[in-house]
């Protein structure tokens, strides 16, 4: 293996497993992303924020890779490390009404797990409102929404990591120098000017998620859109800034300039938008519920001090109505102390609202049975439940809305449900969902000879496999749209829907969706249902981390066109040699069998 990288002696010694097994898949894991980043320098870092906590989102992947790093005796982080929110509130499981079979075990088990290395489980997703959190300087950071925070406001530097490379960061202590650690990628590459006043937080969270919605495949943004935002008054709240900047993260943000606000560096516009009165109303109607709502949902990301004040203020001396839904808010541990303290969970309490700790709404697995429409106030909830892993129709209002539909001052439908079976009811929704972007395909069988040469990982060893080739053209979203137990691909619309990618040579362009998706790979590997190797046309940063640390094969960059010259079903080889990797057609699949994905 020839290293990218120089390392010193400290992090040679992880590499070798001087410093036991958890430092060394962590350091090799940053060897692999130096080496795919293009360059040659770690830096210290400050702190650590972990993502992946959720039993809904990490599943057996997560568990089982934790367990096996705490079983070494020398797995402690180097670094000042918190952990995201988890999936309930584990004091308050029976009020959350959730049914998921052994799920509070388990979320135990793995905020156990992650205490063992030496984590604060904080159960947090807003580690910049923590007293004690370091929150400026290189970091790495895995949770949307306080990355750009940081990246935004703090000083805090740090890429969109991923909750395995954060963990091998944390680990290790250093992080590759690459991506948003790099000044010059740091530059805003949007201008956005605001036309119409906003107050609300929720307006704020509208415009943010706006933004993400705008982006246009022709533009060149590899960190995501840095926009610079005209138009806002330099006196903005915490929580309009952590509103914007949560919701603008939807979409790959990592980091925002608020004109006026700071001092900022030039940068080159991709584009300039205009966001107005009309684009304010637009949304909100679109965001209007049209349907029964049976559950509200406050606090994503989890309540301030600010908010839960507000929360109360709009609460005080009205009771929830018991023919409106639940009203669930959803906050800090730190935070729920001090408003226990000041009497604020006392009056939210009182009027009949859930106040949850260590929880957020995107990680917990709604009961479907009664849960069907949520009413929240912020698009980072919308975002999130609405795909992935829960899937339910959430529709966005502001908060004094929330809370007076909740306490029976504002009815849009009855929320209760018919009194018809669950199998006899119509699964509605408040807007239709868009529906998935055409995917190419094509009619057209690969013939004859062929091969290509590509990059592998340099933790990687020489290695053949050969087996059955699982080809599409599509990426594929590991979180949510594969089944963890068989690997089938299970997106209506996708060109492999149905399809397994179990025991084959998996090739795709790269994975798309949340960050966490890593552990499913994971899983899927220790259920023995992951595919023999995987191979990407560029680096995908959710399929290489669960490669690197569990040895599954790992090829990318190829000098050819894989996916075209490659039929689903062909009998191929994926072989190493060295730092060269190379693919080859062994045996075309019969006419008669094939079929095209």
């Amino acid at each position: 293996m020839t290293l990218p990288i120089k390392l010193n002696d400290e992090q040679q010694a992880m590499l070798n497993g001087e410093r036991g097994l958890a430092k060394q898949m962590g350091m090799r894991l940053l060897v692999d992303m130096a080496a795919t980043a293009g360059v040659r320098e770690f830096v210290p870092i400050t702190s650590a924020h972990l993502s992946g906590v959720s039993p809904l989102t990490g599943g057996l992947g997560l568990r089982q890779f934790l367990a096996k790093l705490a079983a070494d005796p020398e797995a402690q982080v180097a670094i000042p490390t918190t952990l995201n929110s988890a999936g309930c509130d584990e004091a308050q499981f029976d009020e959350m009404r959730i049914t998921a079979p052994h799920f509070r075990e388990h979320n135990h088990e793995i905020v156990e797990q992650y205490t063992r290395l030496g984590v604060r489980p904080t159960q947090s997703c807003i580690p910049y409102e923590w007293e004690g959190v370091v929150a400026d300087g290189p970091a790495a950071w895995a949770e949307s929404n306080a990355i750009c925070f940081g990246n935004s406001y703090t000083g805090l530097i740090t890429n969109r990591e991923s909750g395995l490379s954060a963990l091998a960061c944390a680990l290790t202590g250093y992080t590759p120098k690459y991506g948003l650690l790099d000044e010059r990628n740091r530059r805003p590459n949007l201008f956005v000017v605001v036309t119409t006043e906003l107050t609300d937080p929720a307006d704020f969270s509208i415009l943010g998620d706006w933004i993400g919605k705008q982006r246009q495949s022709d533009w060149e943004m590899p960190y995501g859109p840095i926009p610079v935002i005209q138009g806002l008054p330099a006196d903005l709240t915490h929580e309009q800034k952590k509103a914007l900047t949560a919701a603008a993260a939807n979409y790959g943000c990592p980091m925002l300039y608020i004109d006026g606000l700071a001092e900022r560096p030039s940068g080159y516009f991709q584009s300039r938008l205009f966001f107005g009165e009309r684009e304010l109303r637009q949304r909100y109607a679109e965001l209007y519920p049209d349907t029964a709502v049976s559950l509200i949902v406050i606090g994503c990301p989890q309540a301030s001090l600010g908010e839960l004040k507000a929360t109360a203020a709009l609460l005080q001396g009205k009771q929830v109505s018991s023919d409106a839904p639940p009203l669930w808010v959803f906050t800090s541990s730190a935070n729920k102390a001090i408003a226990e303290k000041i009497g604020l969970a006392e009056i939210i309490t009182g009027a009949g609202a859930l106040l949850l700790e260590n929880t957020c709404p995107e990680v917990v697995p709604y009961d479907q049975n009664w849960v069907k429409h949520i009413l929240t106030n912020s698009m980072k909830a919308e975002h999130y439940i609405t795909s992935g892993l829960n899937g339910i129709p959430t529709s966005v209002m502001k908060l004094a809305d929330c809370v007076a539909v909740a306490v029976g001052e504002l009815e849009i439908e009855d929320w209760r449900l018919a009194e018809t079976p669950l199998a006899d009811r119509q699964m509605g929704q408040t807007r239709p969902l868009p529906p998935l972007p055409p995917r190419h395909t094509s009619s057209r069988k690969a013939t004859g000879a062929f091969q290509a040469q590509g990059r592998g990982l340099p933790s990687q060893k020489n290695f053949t496999v050969t087996g059955e080739a699982f080809v599409t053209n599509a990426p594929i979203t590991l979180l949510g749209f594969v089944n963890r137990e068989t690997g089938v691909i299970e997106e209506p619309g996708h060109p492999a829907n149905g399809q397994s990618m179990a025991g084959k040579i998996a090739i795709f362009p790269k994975g798309s969706g949340s960050t966490v998706a890593p552990y499913v790979l994971l899983e899927l590997y220790y259920r023995g249902k992951a595919p023999l190797a995987i191979v990407n046309t560029e680096i995908d940063q959710q399929s290489a981390p669960a490669c690197s640390l569990e040895g599954i094969p790992y090829a990318y960059d190829f000098d050819k066109d894989i996916i075209h010259h490659i039929n689903p079903g062909d009998q191929i080889e994926l072989k190493r040699d060295g730092d060269e990797v190379t693919i080859r057609v062994l045996k075309r699949k019969r006419d008669q069998d094939y079929h095209y994905v």
